[in-house]
């Protein structure tokens, strides 16, 4: 077998799912036997909820509650609901898709759950988690549009909290568009193969879920849409350049949110964290084309045509990296690449390091007592030298932040340049490892301190912060002692 390149893009297989305490699954219970057994007002609702999804609800029960009694009497179309004035036995659970009882009895329990598994039905005790073979958890409801929450039986008023967030976000329309997807997605399928363009004209109409409810005659406008679509000229596909930002999912923008989960190819750098990575459609081919400095790396023409090849093949394309694409991170060549060969481009900003640095110690990068100028410099140039075309009279600045990427390597070379044009060897320097991501470390260091050090040896990302605004003393929230520590 040939060797491969290591610096040729890879494409990787990571795990798309973290593991599960349930799987969640939607089930199609019109017309199917549930026996619910018991008369609380839990069995009450579970009786109502079974029969609004087209169950046949047999209710066995002694002593129904009012409440029990009300649902029987009032009835939720479209299933059907019928009150059995005994205890359950044995022979009600035949037949039967799914099962559940109310009681403390352990001996019941055990005997409910025997007779459901006997019968071939999921069985499922109301409140006794480990007795269940499926449950129930919050569910948000613009059917056909339906979400289930579950903590799996831990946590049910977490569950609850988190349907009402939910149901603030979710416009009622919804519930209408879903309908209408119902009614055109055979028309829709018939005219648009399987790829881009069908998957475009669904990302289209969901955008116009979360507006207003469909008026009189969009069903007609979106099927002539699809038949539009079906007989246009061949699109190109696109490149989406998407800042990943230091680590972190929850510092992503919404933006790239929207951009990883509709992508049909992600090349990604290899500082790109696995949970930020987890938010790409499931779907989506994964390729990591991995820039580090002193290690095997992806040649950048490499890159730049594979996503030319890409985006012409008609596939979106998103180009993750690290912190933000703009800072140091050659997006220049890649959109000029795509631009010369009539790729379309977009950019979506993310956090850079630097700003995510100050955001870990709480220090303001810009403090009008600490500095009146913020400069990101890059540690080595081209060559992987210390760049010598740098305004070095200007970063020596006792007033200017400096934010340093990539820097680990040449930090001694910079810290006596610096010290050469006259800044102070007192002058605060902030180490930031991994800075955004689990296990990050921060450490308080001295410019001379940097120049003893010479370099800076680390498997993790590392940022460099030196200026005034990183004294302890002119931090606003002070960091933690457990991630930094003094030199």
């Amino acid at each position: 077998m040939t060797e491969r390149d290591a610096r040729a893009p890879l494409r990787t297989f990571p795990a798309r799912m973290q593991p599960l305490a349930r799987l969640p699954l939607f089930v199609d219970l019109t017309g199917r036997r549930v026996v619910v057994a018991g008369g609380s007002e839990a069995v009450a609702w579970k009786a109502e909820l079974f029969s609004a999804a087209g169950g046949d609800v047999q209710v066995f029960a002694e002593t129904p509650d009012v409440e029990l009694l009300a649902v029987i009497e009032r009835g939720t179309p479209p299933g059907k609901l019928t009150l059995n004035r005994r205890r359950w036995v044995e022979g009600d659970l035949a037949g039967s898709a799914l099962v559940v009882l109310d009681s403390e009895e352990g001996e019941e329990i055990a005997a409910f759950q025997a007779a459901g598994h006997a019968a071939g039905a999921l069985v499922n005790v109301i409140d006794k988690p480990d007795a269940c073979d499926v449950l129930f958890g919050s569910i948000v409801n613009r059917s056909p549009v339906v979400i289930g929450i579950s903590t799996d039986g831990a946590a049910p008023v977490v569950g609850q909290a988190i349907r009402r967030r939910i149901e603030t976000l979710l416009p009622p329309a919804v519930a209408a568009w879903g309908a209408l997807a119902a009614r055109i997605r055979d028309a829709v399928t018939s005219r648009l193969a399987p790829g881009a363009a069908r998957r475009n004209f669904w990302e289209r109409f969901a955008e116009r879920a979360f507006g207003p409810a469909p008026e009189e005659g969009d069903t007609a406008r979106l099927i002539a849409e699809a038949e539009g679509a079906a007989h246009a000229d061949e699109q190109p596909g696109k490149v989406i350049l998407v800042g990943a930002g230091p680590g972190e999912p929850e510092l992503l923008t919404l933006k790239a949110v929207r951009a990883l989960q509709s992508a049909d190819v992600v090349l990604y750098d290899d500082l790109v964290s696995p949970d930020v990575l987890e938010l790409a459609r499931r779907e989506a081919r994964r390729v990591m084309v991995g820039k580090r400095g002193g290690k095997a790396s992806c040649k950048q023409d490499d890159i730049n045509d594979l996503m030319v090849e890409l985006a012409r093949a008609g596939e979106r394309v998103v180009r993750l990296k690290a912190g933000d694409p703009m800072v140091f991170g050659r997006a220049g060549e890649e959109i000029e690449r795509l631009i010369a060969e009539g790729v379309p481009v977009e950019v979506v900003p993310g956090i850079s390091a630097g700003i995510a640095l100050a955001a870990a110690l709480g220090a303001s990068l810009t403090h009008r007592d600490a500095a009146h100028s913020l400069r990101f410099v890059t540690g080595h140039a081209k060559s992987g030298e210390l760049d010598e075309g740098l305004d070095w009279r200007g970063l020596a600045d006792p007033d200017t932040t400096l934010v340093v990427y990539m820097g680990g390597r040449t930090a001694g070379q910079l810290a006596d340049r610096l010290i050469g044009e006259g800044l102070s060897k007192e002058t605060p320097v902030v180490f930031g490892f991994g800075v955004g991501q689990r296990g990050q470390r921060l450490e308080r260091h001295r410019l001379a301190d940097l120049k003893a050090l010479g370099s800076v040896p680390t498997d993790q990302p590392l940022v460099i912060g030196i200026g005034k605004v990183f004294a302890a003393g002119t931090l606003a929230v002070s960091a933690s002692a457990e991630t930094v520590s003094a030199s």
